[in-house]
């Protein structure tokens, strides 16, 4: 039988790209420059599997385009946002993704984010470099104490246990909004209070995580009304997807002093950061490098090859995603 041919929108560890030269017809993106949608449509007219990655957007128009021999799209990533899996599975084309593999690396940077906003890190850090600091002072670079302060953590899945298990070690007490409640026993082990309301939840909070994914439910689900539910003294950090929060309120808000600090790693219009936020002091803004450890990464890559090999020898992918999912 033909190796199938797959094609790699972005480059990999070098680990990965060449077991998959070793094992199809792979086709690599050399000089990791995004594809342009044109190219995207080049490619699912002539590729067996598509090996996308969060930023490529494979939505109806490009899939329209594909062959009918275009069979699987194995994403390099968790979040299947940029995948339109209603077009995909009416025209017979199974998406995997690679859960599970990033969720300490996420939950670290998340823990990272917190300490780093409520100690003002950055800030501190931009204070030493401008030369203008002048040495210890009682009253300089206050921040806020974490321990013993209440973390609400918005999505209670794998990341959102794993920060969960984190924030216990630094003394704050957990509690979460999530679309089900957690089993009992997990909830125990955790000490988490669950929250039905997540209105309830932010008025009462001192740190907010936002730990879910991004669908078409949770599109602006801290909207302005609810961003304007939390304490002034409070503080918001996403390791997430961008859309989840109404970043011209949220920037709005931080700017007038209506809340304390923001950590974000992702944003609404990616690669685009919103002008008001690079303005203000009180956010720490990363590059989206939440998964960014060579050890996830390869992990990644490792599930990708898994989930094709499985596919292409006739059997289901263990990490199939399915619309319900989302």
């Amino acid at each position: 039988m033909n190796k199938p041919l797959v094609i790699v929108t972005r480059r990999l560890p070098d680990v990965i790209e060449t077991r998959m030269m070793e094992l199809f017809n792979c086709r690599l993106n050399l000089d990791d420059t995004p594809m342009s949608q044109a190219e995207l449509i080049d490619a699912v007219k002539v590729a067996d599997v598509l090996v996308p990655t969060v930023t490529d957007r494979i939505d109806a128009a490009v899939l329209s385009h594909a062959g009918p021999q275009l069979r699987l799209i194995a994403s390099f990533g968790t979040g299947v946002d940029h995948i339109d899996l209603k077009t995909a599975r009416q025209r017979g084309i199974t998406v995997t993704n690679t859960p599970g593999v990033l969720t300490e690396d996420t939950a670290d940077m998340t823990m990272a984010l917190i300490l780093a906003v409520s100690r003002r890190l950055s800030e501190g850090e931009r204070l030493v470099r401008s030369g203008k600091w002048h040495g210890w002072s009682p009253t300089s670079m206050l921040g806020h104490r974490i321990w013993g302060k209440r973390l609400g953590i918005i999505g209670m899945g794998r990341i959102g246990q794993a920060v969960a298990r984190r924030a216990r070690g630094f003394g704050l007490s957990v509690h979460y909004h999530n679309r089900r409640r957690v089993h009992e026993a997990l909830e125990t082990e955790l000490e988490a209070t669950y929250w039905e309301s997540l209105d309830q939840m932010l008025a009462r909070m001192d740190i907010i995580s936002v730990n879910c994914p991004h669908t078409p439910a949770t599109y602006h689900l801290l909207s302005a009304r609810r961003l304007k539910l939390l304490r002034p003294d409070a503080s918001i950090v996403n390791t997430s997807r961008g859309e989840v929060i109404d970043e011209n309120a949220l920037a709005r808000m931080l700017g007038a002093g209506d809340l304390a600090g923001a950590g974000l790693d992702v944003f609404e219009h990616e690669p685009a950061v919103n002008p008001k936020l690079m303005k203000l002091q009180n956010v720490v803004l990363l590059p989206h490098m939440g998964s960014a450890t060579i050890e996830g990464r390869i992990a990644m890559g490792e599930k990708v090859l898994i989930n094709i090999k499985t596919f292409v020898d006739g059997h289901a992918p263990p990490d199939r995603v399915l619309e319900a999912m989302y």
